[in-house]
């Protein structure tokens, strides 16, 4: 048998070993300057204005006054709450894709209080029910497809993502049965006017009306960490996302692991709506959300389901949407051009994940070639 040769590919692609954290960013961090790179040469085409001053857009769009820092502080924490909420289901590898739902169901909650329960109780009873409220009604959103994958093993990325529409005609039925005016289809700001003034709102503190929505998420992004890392629940459900087989073995009951991890991620994600309906926006629409609960998803799988990474990975996400948003508007581009930027931002934060886990080597010396198999 002969011994043939075979001439070794141009691009050979390999695992790579574990990086440390600060290679891991440095990545990422590499990923987010090209992504601004290449929005800049883009804007450069359409609008001839220079890189310098869309990068600088971009930043004022964040830090340019002390209210935009206040808003830009304010939605990162609404998008860490979503993303720890949907965290635990992650680590036990069930695919929540229903914290927009959940949320949602929250925000539907506080409103029904607040509107409800303004005429027969006070206004720290009001609130206290609208905290109950709003994490049962989310519990109530985890719980059902928690159950059903439990007992009867349905999809539960399937279930999660069809009650999310689910959540939004109920909200979208009730802004009709709540509506304010009449025949406007719109609830307005609850409880704006007297004599019902400020009922079931949440209360300001340092004169800042962000900051105890800011705080309550900070109090939960550690309390998240410690439940995930050094509780037996948490250890519990990493082992059901590990191997169902395992956590037998090891005495865990799975379908209890299932259904209470999931009605924790659910409470979590219904009181983010309370953050929003009682704590920032006072109103309730089906787009109060915004689509956070889709977002969350990225932020957690970037995070590797580390809540304090998430901060910062949470922080990126809405620093760059501010900023695409921002160029579209100081350079009247209309807001399909933000889209475009946007999505080309997380094509590259996405994108870089691939060159955390992957080396891309090429061939050295254009006459080398690898010895073949005999025949």
């Amino acid at each position: 048998m002969s011994e043939k040769t075979a001439r070794e590919p141009l691009i050979h692609i390999s695992r790579r070993a574990s990086l440390p954290w600060y290679g891991v960013w440095g990545i990422r961090v590499g990923a987010v300057v090209l992504a601004l790179l290449v929005c800049a040469l883009l804007c450069l085409m359409v609008t001839s204005v220079s890189p310098l001053e869309i990068l600088r857009t971009v930043v004022d769009a964040s830090f340019k006054t002390e209210r935009r820092m206040w808003v830009v502080a304010h939605s990162t924490a609404i998008l860490l709450c979503i993303s720890l909420a949907i965290t635990p289901a992650f680590r036990m590898r069930f695919w929540n894709v229903g914290g927009e739902g959940q949320a949602l169901m929250g925000c539907l909650a506080s409103a029904a209080c607040m509107i409800l329960l303004r005429d027969s109780l006070p206004n720290w009873a009001v609130i206290l029910c609208m905290v109950a409220a709003s994490i049962l009604a989310g519990a109530l959103w985890g719980f059902l497809p928690a159950f059903f994958k439990a007992n009867w093993n349905t999809n539960e990325t399937l279930f999660t993502l069809m009650m999310n529409y689910i959540a939004t005609q109920l909200v979208a039925f009730f802004c009709v049965v709540w509506e304010n005016p009449k025949g406007s289809g719109q609830i307005g700001v609850i409880n704006q006017r007297a004599p019902y003034t400020q009922v079931g709102w949440l209360p300001v503190i340092g004169g800042q009306k962000y900051l105890l929505n800011i705080l309550i998420v900070l109090v939960l992004c550690a309390l998240m960490f410690f439940y995930l890392y050094y509780s037996k629940h948490g250890f519990e459900l990493s082992v059901v996302g590990e191997s169902d087989r395992t956590a037998h073995y090891l005495g865990i009951k799975v379908k209890r692991v299932i259904i209470r991890t999931m009605i924790l991620s659910g409470a979590m994600c219904g009181l983010t709506g309370l953050l929003l309906t009682g704590g920032s926006d006072h109103t309730l629409t089906t787009t109060l959300v915004g689509g956070r609960g889709f977002t969350a998803v990225m932020v957690s799988w970037l995070a590797k389901f580390n809540p304090l990474w998430m901060v910062l990975t949470s922080f990126l996400i809405v620093f760059l949407q501010k900023g695409a948003g921002d160029i579209a508007t100081s350079f009247g581009l209309n807001e399909s051009f933000s889209d475009i930027m946007i999505g080309i931002i997380l094509f590259f934060i996405i994108g870089s994940e691939f060159f955390i886990f992957y080396r891309v080597n090429f061939r050295h010396g254009s006459g080398h070639q690898a010895e073949g198999v005999k025949a």
